[in-house]
């Protein structure tokens, strides 16, 4: 029996010690405090955001075309003949003024015709006096009933035919005249040549283009821009009656042998139509003396063919805001960080964006903070922090 005593002993005493384990396990648990369960709060987004303040801006127009001289034309021979003599300047690329003469056509034919026409115009002018002076005789003659009045209608119709015979002989000459001066091809206005194509000793025909000529006292740009464009810009309406001098400013920059180079023009008119294909309105810009050939010769040349990009001057505005674009939430939205420094969304009033600049014309007020730094989630109302703030503009 002792034995068996042992044994439980042996086996209570585990048992009674696991007991008393949950006990203890049980009182501790009901005298603990109770603990609040609170999810962290993610600390606030870091964001750069710039002070607004409403200032001055001039609306420029930015676009591109071709130099282009203002006149273009064929130099064309007005008669049969062999080029006999040609300018030095008559050379692809060569310069010339108004009235040089580029080329000369071999006027022995032309001279002989004018002879000729001399000859006859002094035959018809004494046929028609000598007609003139029998037609008195007749009228004297018949008024004193000596001569019958058949005679005296040969007389007055044979004064009429040689009278017509006179002006026509006149007329030949001047035709003589003007063919003799037409061997000598002049330039219709200072420009250079675009391209030649008959030479000395060639023989050319009436109507054959012997060259192709084109204008340097001013040239000509053709700018795309778009009707939006056209509201920032005192662009010359030639159906109104605007005068070209009061056009804008346009002011044109290219690269030309090697180095960046700008040249100063004026818009003066718009073309007729709208660009079916692109819907842009296209406005002429001129810039005067290309070349150089009347002015300063040391500025920069501005060739034909040259593409440009071009800054139009437009109007200036006052009341405005300048952001960049990097403000821009979409198309018309911004987020305005409030004196507790949390996101607000705002919807503005756009007056232009291009490149990295905005012009905000409504929606905003003085000393208003707007956020410039990018965010993927962000919620009106959302707390941030600032960085230092950046003026705008």
């Amino acid at each position: 029996m002792e034995v068996f005593s042992r044994i439980r002993r042996r086996l209570w005493a585990p048992f009674g010690l696991l007991v008393l384990g949950l006990a203890g396990m049980i009182v501790l648990g009901t005298c603990r405090p109770a603990l609040d369960a609170k999810t962290p709060e993610p600390p606030a987004p870091l964001v750069r955001a710039v002070v607004t303040q409403p200032g001055e801006a001039r609306i420029d127009i930015h676009t591109h075309g071709t130099v282009r001289p203002r006149t273009e034309s064929n130099l064309v021979t007005e008669l049969d003949g062999s080029l006999i003599e040609t300018s030095p300047n008559f050379e692809t690329g060569g310069f010339f003024r108004r009235g040089e003469v580029l080329a000369r056509i071999d006027a022995a034919d032309y001279e002989a015709a004018l002879e000729r026409a001399r000859a006859e115009r002094a035959r018809a002018e004494s046929e028609h006096d000598r007609a003139r002076k029998e037609l008195e005789r007749r009228r004297a003659l018949a008024s004193s009933g000596a001569a019958s009045p058949a005679q005296l209608d040969d007389a007055l119709n044979r004064e009429r035919v040689t009278a017509a015979q006179a002006r026509a002989a006149r007329a030949e000459l001047s035709r003589a005249q003007r063919d003799l001066e037409r061997t000598w091809l002049r330039a219709p206005f200072d420009g250079r040549v675009r391209e030649k194509t008959a030479d000395l000793g060639q023989f050319v025909k009436r109507g054959e283009r012997i060259a192709r000529l084109y204008a340097i006292d001013y040239a000509e740009i053709l700018l795309p821009i778009s009707d939006a464009d056209m509201a920032h810009a005192d662009v010359p309406d030639s159906s109104r009656g605007d005068d070209a001098a009061d056009g804008p400013e346009v002011i044109l920059s290219a690269d030309w042998r090697g180095e960046r180079r700008e040249w100063s023009g004026r818009v003066v008119r718009t073309e007729g139509e709208i660009d079916p294909r692109t819907r842009m309105v296209r406005v002429v810009a001129r810039v005067d003396d290309p070349y150089g050939r009347n002015g300063d010769a040391s500025r920069a040349v501005l060739p034909v063919g040259l593409f440009v990009e071009a800054r139009i001057l437009g109007r200036r505005v006052d009341g405005v805001f300048e952001l960049p674009r990097a403000a821009m939430r979409g198309s018309d939205r911004i987020f305005v960080i409030d004196p507790d420094d949390r996101l607000r969304f705002r919807a503005v009033e756009i007056l232009r964006a291009r490149g990295e600049e905005v012009l905000v014309s409504a929606g905003l007020a003085a000393g208003e903070r707007v956020c410039v730094s990018p965010l993927d989630a962000a919620v009106d109302g959302m707390r941030v922090r600032v960085a230092e703030p950046e003026a705008a503009g």
